[in-house]
């Protein structure tokens, strides 16, 4: 049987709970049209391009399918019936890559980093409050330049 890669966007307003849920209902439908799924990924809700039917956002599905041509094509039909499902693009490989994605690649990565504010800054906390330190003569300039534009 070929192989194709799945990708498909569906509504915002759905939760990520509903999102896998949709992602199991396609594959019970590949599984009932004699065909398997080998790699399920849940890219998360994404920020669009471009807008699709009034949505700014979608969740992104990825699907790994050995199927027949006429699962591929009952499957698409069920995707366009299905209100849920902004977008779909199916993409036949000559082989299926089991590693993760570019994607997931991407945002374990993003995991790894950590949030900006959750290191940021730690090697000057010996400094103490500003109001502690001496400024410097660089305020007095200012201070000078304000009375003059005063006066």
């Amino acid at each position: 049987m070929p192989f194709y890669e799945h990708t498909l966007i569906a509504r915002p307003d759905l939760s990520a709970q509903q999102a896998q849920t949709l992602s199991e209902s396609i594959a019970q439908i590949i599984a009932d049209n004699g065909g398997s799924v080998s790699k399920v990924e849940y890219w998360g809700l994404r920020n669009l391009t471009y807008r699709i039917k009034k949505n700014r956002k979608g969740h992104y599905l990825h699907f790994n399918l050995d199927a027949p041509a006429a699962c591929v094509e009952e499957l698409e039909r069920q995707e366009r019936i299905h209100e849920d499902v902004l977008r779909y693009l199916t993409v036949r490989v000559e082989e299926l890559d089991p590693n993760p994605s570019q994607i997931m690649v991407a945002k374990s990565s993003r995991e790894e980093r950590g949030r900006r504010d959750d290191g940021y800054r730690r090697d000057r906390d010996d400094r103490g409050p500003r109001e502690d330190r001496p400024r410097g003569d660089r305020d007095e300039p200012r201070r000078e330049r304000r009375e003059e534009e005063v006066a």
